[in-house]
């Protein structure tokens, strides 16, 4: 009976993983939008003397606030992989250990990306690590809730274009890092930038999101999976939505307004990117306690 009831609790504790971990996302842009990012101008304290900001803190109370903020909700994220792990080993689903570890390892890396990001003064090599693995720790949650609630029975041969596609989508995400590295919005006025030409890359990146639009579009016509329509056709959506959105935001001159909705997009066309990937990549049955 307590497997059964810890079984019943990982449903709800595997998706609020899901939703700590974007939210992770989207704050941490809010911290960049905000010029937070050096809010907390040290690691592990705000300042020094003091892990909360203080009041005669230089970088500004509200960028001070912001950036604590973020911080604070990593350690919520931890105690919500805690909870996870733990209904894991308690429920006897030994196929979800090493998600569930996983979760706990990435928050100590990210911790830790976090920290480098800081002492570097917001370097954008370090910022988009700090993204690229929120983006992994997300993929790990979302491939840890679709199992919770349905046990996998086989592992499917994932055609070519399927692992194509999932690279396609990588890609576009490393691409937009490049974008952002080189952008205005650095999370703080003195961060240093990337070296590259702002026209070039974002061309390069709009390129990207156009081949990986087509491509989605060419799997959704080919697919005989009905699970897998289903996303290619919401990931087709997010994504139009997510280049027209880009396009008007670099005519606008990148207006902070749009570019979080870029950055929420991009977390929305990520996350359907890679539940078209585990639908193609998983043949999945009802649950069974072990």
């Amino acid at each position: 009976m307590p497997a059964r009831i810890d079984q019943r609790l990982l449903t709800p504790f595997s998706n609020l993983l899901v939703a700590l971990q974007a939210l992770l996302i989207l704050t941490g842009g809010a911290v960049r939008l905000t010029g937070s990012g050096l809010g907390c101008p040290t690691w592990p304290e705000c300042t020094d003397g003091s892990i909360a900001p203080v009041a005669t803190q230089p970088e500004g109370a509200t960028h001070s606030w912001i950036e604590f903020g973020n911080r604070l909700l990593t350690f919520a994220l931890f105690f919500a992989a805690l909870a996870v792990l733990i209904l894991v080993i308690r429920s006897g689903r030994k196929d979800l250990r090493l998600l569930a570890a996983s979760q706990i390892a990435g928050i100590f890396g990210q911790a830790i990306l976090g920290g480098i990001t800081v002492l570097t003064h917001l370097n954008p090599i370090s910022v988009a690590s700090h993204f690229i693995l929120s983006i992994a720790l997300l993929a790990a949650a979302i491939s840890l809730q679709v199992r919770v609630q349905s046990e996998i029975k086989d592992f499917s041969s994932a055609a070519i274009s399927a692992r194509v596609h999932l690279i396609f989508g990588i890609a576009v995400i490393a691409l937009g890092t490049l974008v952002t590295g080189s952008g205005p919005h650095a999370g703080d006025a003195q961060a240093p930038r990337l070296h590259l030409k702002i026209h070039t890359i974002a061309s390069i990146h709009g390129a990207a999101v156009a081949i990986f639009i087509a491509f989605t579009a060419y799997l959704f016509f080919t697919s005989k999976s009905p699970l897998t329509k289903k996303w290619l056709s919401l990931l087709l959506v997010i994504a139009l939505f997510q280049g027209l959105l880009g396009i008007v935001q670099y005519l606008q001159g990148v207006p902070q307004l749009l570019v979080a909705l870029h950055l929420l997009g991009s977390s929305l066309t990520w996350l359907a990117t890679w539940r078209v990937w585990l639908s193609n990549r998983y043949v999945l049955s009802a649950p069974q306690l072990r």
